[in-house]
């Protein structure tokens, strides 16, 4: 099975090892690669794990509605395994209830403890069709 990251690469060895907790992610994008592939499979343990503390909702509502539809990766500046801070852009789109949605955001990444977390994002303006 494809991984959901968008990556070309099967799914048992691309984020379902970070998802597992098998290995940890190297960089913030393969952490906000795996993320994404939590959000399809809903690993809701795995998303508030990889949430950093300061800003961890305490529960995530399960929205078994939302079907996620692609990931695109638009830039991404530090983060790599020397880095203590990274972002990562990027599109992933989903239907709702026959609607299609957007989520263009820039989501700030922490390392600590030589572990990669989602800090918090600011979303980009849809633009006009």
């Amino acid at each position: 099975m494809a991984c959901h990251c968008g990556l070309n690469t099967e799914l048992e060895t691309c984020c379902l090892p970070l998802i597992q907790g098998h290995v940890h992610a190297a960089t913030c994008e393969s952490l906000m690669r795996a993320r994404y592939t939590a959000f399809v499979v809903g690993a809701w343990d795995y998303l508030l794990a990889t949430w950093h503390p300061a800003t961890r909702p305490k529960t995530m509502t399960r929205d078994s509605e939302t079907q996620w539809l692609g990931l695109r990766v638009i830039a991404t500046h530090q983060g790599l395994a020397q880095d203590k801070t990274g972002t990562v852009e990027f599109i992933a789109r989903s239907k709702t209830g026959g609607s299609a949605h957007r989520l263009h955001e820039v989501s700030r990444f922490v390392r600590e403890q030589g572990l990669w977390f989602y800090l918090d994002g600011d979303l980009k303006p849809q633009r006009p069709r």
